[in-house]
């Protein structure tokens, strides 16, 4: 998909250009169900959402964003992630709420989590940590998001974000140890109690 073609449609959407909007969608909605296969791939099995319920909830939470002034095709794909971020991170909540917190597992920032369809990393223990980080170094926060949640790699990652490949590779490796740690941290803490 040519990105000047997603750039222009996005800037086209925020003038508010509806028809462009459509255009747009059509354009990405490709690689957004490749990005949600990918994420769903690591799910646990039977999980309630399916990539293209992943991908339909997305837009419709993309649609009723009010005021973006859209950038480019990173920009549009960085908020994509963060918007399925929060979509996945609620159903892990529900799941949690409904068992009535039974149930969490080890997150694994591994590289091979990305490549293991087995795994069901704890989504809530990642995302208060994210948050957590956000606050302290925001970019190695959107370089796991992007990673993690978006399953982009690092030269797509470091395009969406507008640093070099070797600054995400580096950021993608300092934040993973620095998450991994503050979710040990926080598990100990709370199991002191």
């Amino acid at each position: 998909m040519p990105s000047h073609q997603v750039t222009m449609l996005l800037q086209a959407w925020s003038a508010g250009d509806q028809d462009a909007q459509n255009r747009l969608f059509e354009l990405v909605q490709n690689e957004l169900h490749r990005l949600a296969r990918q994420y769903m791939a690591r799910e646990r099995v039977g999980h309630i959402l399916e990539p293209t319920a992943l991908v339909n909830e997305a837009y419709l939470r993309l649609v009723d964003i009010q005021h973006v002034r859209w950038r480019d095709r990173g920009h549009f794909f960085a908020i994509a992630a963060r918007v399925m971020r929060r979509i996945l991170v609620d159903s892990a909540r529900s799941r949690l709420y409904q068992k009535r917190g039974g149930g969490v597992l080890e997150v694994s920032l591994d590289e091979a989590i990305f490549a293991t369809p087995q795994s069901d990393p704890d989504l809530i223990a990642l995302d208060e940590a994210l948050n957590v980080l956000e606050k302290t170094d925001e970019r190695k926060s959107r370089v796991v998001e992007l990673r993690f949640f978006a399953g982009l790699n690092l030269e797509e990652t470091s395009a969406a974000i507008g640093i070099s490949t070797d600054t995400a590779t580096r950021d993608w490796k300092m934040a993973k140890a620095w998450l991994l740690r503050e979710i040990k941290r926080t598990r100990s803490s709370a199991s002191a109690f």
